[in-house]
């Protein structure tokens, strides 16, 4: 029998409530408002992979990353961690400890006030990983050599270092509670370019040498298919497009992708004409009807406009659009 996957997450629903406070919402006769963040997501993240999450900024990237962990519980569906419920296994106290965050500031994300040595040494107290300061000492000092930097950087305030060297202390913290899952929000988009390669390579070489399971968050495809094993496209709170990383890159099938993907500088292809993603993200407050890609849709037809696609098995990946099932984009409309 197959293991389950590490990390699932089964027809999960997650919104806000957004309403006006209440005096205000009964004087202006104002009925309660809620964003649908996340609508109806299923994936699957076996051990030891990546799986890259994609999409334009509100598309409910990052409350799918805090779900993953537990921060959020979802409204629907479920969440596994190694086959359980993960709101039973944090409950439990053992899912805490084997996951962990990486979070998109590196600034933001770290005590400035505490020195970098208590910072990643703040998980290795709080589960009792060692039983005297004396190893904990030892045990940061490895963990911030694995991550590039070097033992008397401890010593440093988080001001004290470049956004690259912050992002790596983020990593030894997040890797001092010895995790087998982590979740990636976005971890380069704060940096110069010269820099995400640098933390990019870094993480791919933990992820090999520890056995790391990623969910990687990005809006930026290039660094996306440079880290991940699977790939899945989210528009407005849904995944659009599911499958293997590389097949979706060479033949990407939902009209959403194929944009996003027009939208890569590629060398190979200067001159080329290309088609830019029309148009603004509708509001998740009041989403459109049907599926919610269709008002910037060059295939969208009536169907379209009315009936939300589910997402089925197309050619290896799983795609919801009713213009690739019915193969409205097969003769190239897309350019």
């Amino acid at each position: 029998m197959a293991d389950p996957p590490m990390v699932e997450a089964v027809g999960v629903t997650h919104e806000f409530d957004v309403s006006l406070p209440p005096l205000r919402r009964m004087l202006s006769r104002e009925p309660r408002r809620f964003l649908r963040a996340v609508n109806d997501v299923s994936f699957s993240i076996a051990r030891g992979t990546t799986l890259g999450l994609v999409g334009e900024s509100g598309c409910g990237k990052s409350t799918v990353a805090r779900l993953s962990v537990g921060l959020y519980t979802p409204k629907s569906g479920e969440v596994r961690f190694e086959g359980q419920n993960l709101a039973e296994a944090r409950r439990h106290g053992g899912a805490r400890r084997q996951m962990n965050m990486i979070f998109q500031d590196p600034y933001a994300s770290l005590n400035p006030r505490w020195r970098v040595s208590d910072i990643v040494a703040e998980p290795v107290r709080m589960y009792g990983l060692e039983k005297n300061e004396s190893s904990v000492r030892r045990r940061v000092e490895m963990y911030l050599t694995q991550v590039g930097l070097v033992p008397s950087d401890g010593d440093k305030y988080p001001h004290e270092f470049s956004g690259g060297q912050r992002q790596r202390v983020s990593i030894a913290r997040a890797l001092s509670s010895e995790p087998e899952f982590l979740v990636c929000d976005e971890p380069t988009s704060a940096l110069d370019v010269s820099v995400q390669a640098q933390i990019l390579n870094l993480m791919r070489d933990l992820q090999r040498r520890l056995g790391l399971t990623y969910l990687f968050i990005s809006h930026n495809m290039a660094v996306v298919r440079h880290m991940s094993d699977q790939l899945g496209v989210m528009y407005l709170g849904r995944i659009v497009e599911l499958g293997d990383a590389e097949t979706i890159f060479q033949r990407p099938r939902h009209p959403y992708t194929r944009l996003l993907l027009d939208a890569i500088p590629d060398l190979d292809h200067i001159g080329r004409a290309r088609t830019p993603v029309g148009g603004d993200v509708p509001s998740p407050i009041a989403p459109p009807p049907g599926c919610a890609f269709h008002p910037r849709c060059p295939l969208a037809n009536a169907r379209c406009r009315e009936e939300v696609p589910a997402l089925v098995d197309v050619g290896g990946t799983r795609v919801a659009c009713h213009a690739v099932v019915e193969e409205r984009g097969s003769d190239g409309a897309l350019g």
